[in-house]
């Protein structure tokens, strides 16, 4: 009796939060093409960056790669009638560069197209919204053996791949974006070394993060000329950074941190410049800029898509700072105040159009008994974070959509399958699907919102 009466509680709260979305907002559910599609030497797929990083002895944690990764390329159908079975309204992908176009330059790959073509007609069969990525990190090798980011030619190269799949899916596609997280790209693939191509050299990495963002910009010109009229976007992974202590060197860095993560990106999309105190603090490391780069770059976006895992403190002591907050497998705090907080604060310091919480998840220790996954803790995260973007909305943030990280157990980068984020269990030897808690619970909240929707329609 106490778990029935537990479980009525718990949806009563699910459904109040469901009612606080306006009948519009989307719901969805989120992957990239190197975490789940395997196939990697197949059907004239080239080698990606991510292909090659795997190689080197030490980079990935479990020294595993993308070879097969979930097998989403051969699951395709079954795995598109999973997403449906969730009942949510919209699904966001990345296509493969290196799958359709091998060299990221040159002849283009028709069986990669294919593919394609038939994921983004499953999902308009199935009534979901298609949400394309270009750019989720995988850059074909044969570009990266050529300079890759650092090279400007690889951003000619970048427009005419948007251009290619703007022709051929932008009229089925309910919103494509140029990049997922260029701060990942430029500061973990290029000046840290953490995520490929493994370089670490700052000045690289900064004029790396100068070609993603003009790239961007060139892109969205050369999509608008064709006449593309689906919303064009980027996306970017944002943190609040609060200071650890009171102390002014905490407060310095908290502010730097932020320039580096948020006002860096944030500032050149909609004012045109780099933030003064960043370049400063970058010295003989700033980017070489053209004189109409910045105009290029803040090209008007139909929707900015935010990133949102967990918030950045800034330390600088030598002791390790202590988190007081419960934490995710990754070791992040689960903090969705600053979802909030990041959220109102971008709104008031710019001028934003659409937004979208394009990921939000977590990862946690999963584990599979008697065929099922129970993870209350991935709930309350997801729950908590909702909740956050109901409140945004509330103090006047135009958020349209949230989309769930992940759908499905992956492969999550530098930590190879250790780590999984998915609301769908992934058996990696049989590639079995299950679905945890969490997709149920997902399903159920989706519900609850068109039940929601329903009702205000007979009001």
């Amino acid at each position: 009796m106490l778990e029935e009466s537990t479980h009525s509680a718990a949806s009563d709260e699910s459904a109040k939060l469901a009612a606080r979305f306006s009948p519009d907002f989307v719901l969805g559910v989120a992957t990239a093409a190197f975490q789940i599609e395997g196939a990697a030497d197949q059907d004239g797929r080239g080698d990606s960056i991510w292909d090659e990083f795997c190689r080197h002895p030490g980079a990935i944690a479990d020294a595993s790669n993308g070879l097969t990764a979930c097998d989403h390329y051969h699951q395709l159908d079954a795995d598109l009638d999973l997403i449906q079975s969730l009942g949510v309204s919209a699904y966001r992908f990345s296509v493969s560069w290196p799958r359709v176009q091998p060299l990221g330059q040159g002849d283009w790959n028709v069986l990669g197209f294919a593919f394609y073509d038939r994921l983004i007609e499953g999902l308009v069969k199935r009534g979901i919204a298609a949400h394309l990525t270009l750019y989720h990190w995988d850059l074909p090798q044969a570009l990266e053996e050529q300079g890759g980011w650092r090279n400007p030619h690889t951003v000619e190269c970048f427009v005419a791949y948007a251009t290619q799949i703007g022709q051929r899916y932008g009229s089925r596609l309910a919103s494509l974006c140029t990049f997922n997280e260029p701060w990942v790209v430029a500061t973990l693939g290029h000046e840290s070394g953490i995520f490929a191509p493994g370089l670490k050299d700052r000045k690289a990495a900064t004029q790396v993060s100068h070609h993603l963002l003009l790239a961007h910009g060139k892109a969205l010109l050369a999509l608008r000329a064709l006449g593309v009229t689906t919303k064009l976007g980027i996306v970017l992974n944002q943190a609040p950074q609060y200071p650890a202590t009171a102390s002014l060197a905490d407060q310095d860095k908290a502010r730097l941190d932020d320039g580096t993560l948020v006002r860096w990106y944030m500032d050149a999309l909609f004012k045109a410049s780099y933030p003064r105190d960043v370049l400063d603090y970058l010295g003989d490391d700033v980017p070489q800029i053209a004189a109409q780069d910045m105009q290029i770059i803040s090209q008007p976006l139909d929707f900015i898509g935010i990133n949102y895992y967990t918030r950045g403190v800034a330390a600088t002591a030598k002791e390790k700072f202590e988190s007081p907050y419960e934490l995710t497998d990754m070791g992040w705090e689960i903090y969705p105040q600053g979802l909030y907080d990041l959220l109102v604060r971008l709104n008031t310091d710019y001028n934003l159009p659409a937004v979208y919480i394009t990921e939000n998840g977590a990862a946690f220790p999963d584990r599979l008994i008697n065929g099922q996954v129970d993870d209350p803790a991935r709930i309350r995260y997801l729950a908590l974070h909702l909740a956050a973007v109901a409140d945004a909305i509330a103090s006047g943030v135009n958020v349209r959509g949230y989309f769930v990280w992940s759908l499905m157990d992956n492969f999550e980068w530098a930590s190879g399958y250790a780590k999984r984020f998915g609301i769908v269990y992934v058996d990696y030897a049989s590639f079995k699907r299950t679905l945890k808690s969490s997709a149920l619970w997902l399903r159920d909240f989706t519900a609850f919102h068109a039940s929601s929707v329903s009702q205000q329609k007979r009001a």
